[in-house]
């Protein structure tokens, strides 16, 4: 079942996603060499908590998290830990809140230092396939022209899109329905309509688009061991324009 929300729902919402913008400017502050993807964990935790959410992510089917921290050529739901952030490293922080009965979302992809010029690219166009599915995002629309715009320009790149992981319906709880394919055919799939709220996340990999999952049942890496890019923001469907609740603009404060 499909939950369309009203005005007030969206309200709600929007307040989850401040403080998750927030909560990203400041483990965006502290990513740098040296430090430890635990200690921007345990920070986001800690801001979460202090403005009255709780992180969506911890506890969720026995995860054990605030963050999915995936650095290099793990494409999503790496593990907080030991591993010490390096110049040339890319790490993706993937974050959700609760805050009022509603969950928002959102992931950005970090350079640590000084990346590879192929690596910076394919942050850049990753970015820009985000917001590319977001303007598809309107009522009377289908899914597919989310789905094709993004699939659309990252390919052109020569980049792989992956196909296991989606983005995904979003309100009381962390995924609903529809999922939203990261590939599809123009004017197929669901006809979007004003309310519905969606996790849009490329997942894009410099190689090829194979991805394997790890022995902890979690972590998802290319199968070739090239670097990966994501994405995302928590949108509501909107009649002309598709509204973004989440921000990246405590990140590029942090970043300047």
């Amino acid at each position: 079942m499909i939950f369309y929300k009203t005005e007030e729902e969206i309200e709600l919402m929007r307040a989850s996603a401040k403080v998750l913008a927030q909560a990203h400017g400041e483990v965006a502050s502290m990513i740098q060499e040296g430090i430890t993807t635990r200690a921007l964990d345990q920070r986001a935790e800690e801001f979460i908590r202090d403005h009255g959410g709780q992180p969506s992510f911890k506890g969720y089917n026995g995860f054990e998290y605030s963050l999915c921290i995936s650095p290099n050529s793990v494409v999503v739901h790496g593990f907080p830990g030991g591993y010490t952030l390096k110049s040339g490293d890319v790490v993706s922080i993937d974050c959700g809140v609760l805050l009022n009965g509603y969950h928002a979302d959102s992931a950005y992809t970090h350079p640590v230092g000084e990346v590879a010029p192929e690596v910076t690219k394919l942050l850049e166009e990753t970015k820009k396939s985000l917001y590319l599915g977001i303007e598809q995002a309107v009522a009377g629309n289908r899914m597919g022209d989310v789905s094709y715009a993004i699939q659309n320009h990252v390919e052109k790149q020569g980049y792989g899109v992956v196909r296991e992981l989606v983005g995904h319906g979003i309100g009381k709880k962390l995924h609903e329905r529809p999922e939203v394919p990261n590939y599809g055919k123009r004017g197929a799939g669901l006809k979007l309509q004003t309310g519905l709220v969606l996790a849009i996340e490329p997942m894009v990999n410099l190689g090829k688009k194979d991805v394997i999952q790890e022995k902890d049942g979690w972590t998802i890496r290319t199968k070739d061991l090239k670097p990966s890019a994501h994405f995302e923001h928590t949108v509501v469907v909107r009649k002309d324009k598709a509204e973004i609740l989440t921000s990246f603009e405590y990140i590029e404060k942090a970043l300047q």
